[in-house]
């Protein structure tokens, strides 16, 4: 039985740390902060509670599989999840609205038919059908295995199979990124282009520079559903640290990690804040790159040549506005919208330009859970506001109220049901999680010459590992869910592990 020291509490390093804790070994996990879940914080307030991370939950299979493989207990005892219906609304530019089925592909071209012309749903299906390949052909390396060494393979390979536009007497033309994908394959149709670069954007990247195999991402969410946990998913990542509270892995709070002490050329434990130190014979971190490096002496804990990581391509953050509304839900009422912003190629600009700023109309999605467990009683809403801003955004009232003006689209007389709102800006991601201007990482993508591929959870020092959303196989809840299986594979089974079959 080894002692492993898995430094903070995020729902990667709490995966990785009852899987390890189930495998025998004495895990100790160091959290800086008062409590677990990483990006699943909380906000309560005068009977309202908020999710300040996201609010569904794809792939819940990831969880399913954790909560079997670390007890008797099954994922369903333990939360309440249940498919929301519909799986998202979204409210275009041009005033068209469309209301897309959970896990249904043939009522989602139904849905599109009908708000959006004929054509419309073949167009989608034909793009799902092929966006069907790219995620059979890139499945099992992007997620359920360690990162090939010869990543390179991935970071070169194209897996979406793009469609071919024959031209007369000139080369023919493939689509190269997501917009091109939107342009070539889905007719220019605006609103379903709108409906495609969502999901880039959503993930904080740039749709005219995301290659094709972004397509993976609309794919998981319309085959695999999207779920709601009740209660929010802090209700998750509750279930998962009485989960680790069970398996015997021990928690201490308010412990923050300095240094990870090195000897003899490996990872052999952690020195604490207060100067403490704690041997242990692996470390598992997962922190953000840059507090990672900071741990270490000397270069880049990161091997040379290894992947690029995302940590250095600029990605986005997050602007939360949390609201407490008076006036309950109204019944039929989507869990969630998706406002699109009145010029797209603005917010585009704004948002990746060489001065990033938040846009002036910016897409925003609306999240109106209606779970009586969030409000202090039902003639009372909360709702919750999430836009993509840039990294180290400064984020003004103005700002604000023009996101509240956008959301008004999907809340009417909102401002008159205002009884408060808190903020949460990209300071407050990077106070919480440690990342430079509160970036938040995105899903590896292949090919981009790996530019969206994520480092490896090993590292170049033996017997230290990297978990959750920085590293493979990157950002998003269910992917923190495997790293954390990756994790704990490759410190039972050793550097032979290839993954779960």
């Amino acid at each position: 039985m080894a002692r492993i020291a898995v430094i903070g509490a995020g729902m990667g390093a709490m995966a990785a740390a009852a899987r390890l804790a189930v495998g025998g070994h004495r895990v100790v996990v160091y959290e800086r902060a008062g409590t677990h879940g990483g990006a699943l914080g909380r906000v309560e307030r005068d009977g309202f509670a908020f999710d300040t991370g996201p609010g569904l939950l794809q792939l819940p299979a990831v969880f399913r599989d954790l909560f079997l493989k670390t007890g008797k207990e099954p994922l369903e005892r333990c939360v309440e999840l249940s498919q929301v219906e519909p799986a998202v609304r979204h409210v275009f530019a041009d005033g068209t609205e469309v209301s897309l089925p959970n896990a249904s592909r043939a009522g989602v071209g139904e849905a599109l038919d009908a708000a959006l012309g004929g054509g419309a749903g073949a167009r989608w299906a034909a793009f799902m059908n092929r966006a069907r390949e790219a995620w059979d052909r890139s499945r099992r390396p992007l997620l359920e295995e360690p990162l090939w060494p010869n990543w390179q393979v991935l970071a070169e390979r194209e897996p979406y199979p793009a469609a071919v536009q024959r031209r007369l007497l000139r080369r023919d033309r493939v689509a190269t990124t997501l917009t091109e994908v939107a342009e070539l394959e889905l007719g220019g149709e605006p609103r379903l282009r709108a409906l495609l670069e969502h999901y880039a954007l959503a993930y904080g990247l740039d749709p005219r520079t995301t290659p094709p195999s972004a397509a993976v991402l609309p794919y998981m969410e319309q085959t695999f559903g999207a779920w709601y946990v009740r209660g929010g998913l802090r209700a998750l990542a509750d279930a998962v640290y009485e989960r680790c509270l069970a398996r015997g892995v021990e928690f201490r709070f308010g412990a923050e990690v300095t240094r990870i002490v090195e000897k003899d050329g490996r990872a052999a434990g952690v020195e604490l804040s207060d100067r403490s130190a704690e041997d242990a014979a692996f470390v598992v971190a997962g922190v953000a790159p840059g507090v990672l490096d900071g741990l270490l002496p000397g270069p880049p804990i990161r091997a040379t040549g290894e992947v690029p990581s995302q940590a250095q391509a600029g990605l986005p953050s997050r602007l939360t506005v949390l609201l407490a509304l008076r006036g309950g839900r109204p019944e039929d009422t989507p869990y969630r919208t998706v406002v699109h912003a009145g010029d797209r190629q603005d917010e585009l600009d704004r948002l990746f330009g060489p001065r990033p700023a938040v846009a002036v109309s910016p897409s925003v999605t609306v999240l109106r859970p209606g779970d009586p467990e969030l409000v202090p009683d039902a003639e009372h809403e909360a709702v919750t506001l999430t836009v993509t801003v840039p990294a180290h955004a400064e984020v003004s009232e103005a700002d604000v109220e023009r996101v509240l003006t956008v959301a008004e689209r999907a809340v009417p007389g909102l401002r008159d049901r205002l009884l408060w709102h808190e903020v949460r800006t990209p300071a407050d991601v990077a106070a919480a999680t440690g990342a430079d201007g509160g970036s938040v990482p995105a899903p590896a993508l292949a090919s981009a010459g790996g530019r969206l591929l994520h480092p490896s959870n090993s590292t170049r020092i033996p017997g230290l590992f990297a978990v959750g959303g920085w590293a493979h196989p990157g950002g998003g809840l269910p992917h923190a869910g495997m790293s954390g299986a990756l994790v704990a594979g490759l410190i039972v089974e050793g550097p032979d592990f290839r993954g779960s079959q």
